[in-house]
């Protein structure tokens, strides 16, 4: 065993121009830190199987749950159950860093979905 740092971690990009890093690859958890740039989203999806928690490091964006919008900051998180539909966005002027949860590991598990959008 030995400290993870995302410097180390295995690296990918995804969207349009945003990152992610491996810190924690298992068989039934994923630990990633994302990084989005101001004014990208992901597509809206749903994982049948994988819980997720979404945790804010840096800056600020909006996290799409089941229609309604929470808008997260630094030190804030919030729970994505089975089944969910959700997207994340950076509605902000600044990149947004944060890490994603998942158990059981969402990779293979996502399912496109359209979600109306609220206000949570």
């Amino acid at each position: 065993m030995h400290a993870i740092n995302r410097n180390d971690a295995e690296h990918y990009c995804w969207g349009d121009g945003c990152d992610g890093w491996h810190l924690l690859a298992g068989d039934d958890l994923s630990v990633i830190e994302e990084r989005m740039p101001p004014g990208t989203a992901e597509q809206p999806h749903r994982h049948a199987r994988s819980r997720q928690f979404f945790y804010v490091l840096e800056g600020e964006t909006v996290l799409e749950l089941e229609g309604h919008s929470h808008h997260l900051t630094r030190g804030e998180g919030l729970h994505v159950p089975p089944g969910a539909a959700h997207q994340m966005r950076n509605e902000s002027t600044c990149d947004v860093r944060f890490l994603v949860v998942s158990a059981p590991p969402s990779h293979g598990d996502r399912i496109p979905s359209p979600m109306a959008r609220g206000v949570a």
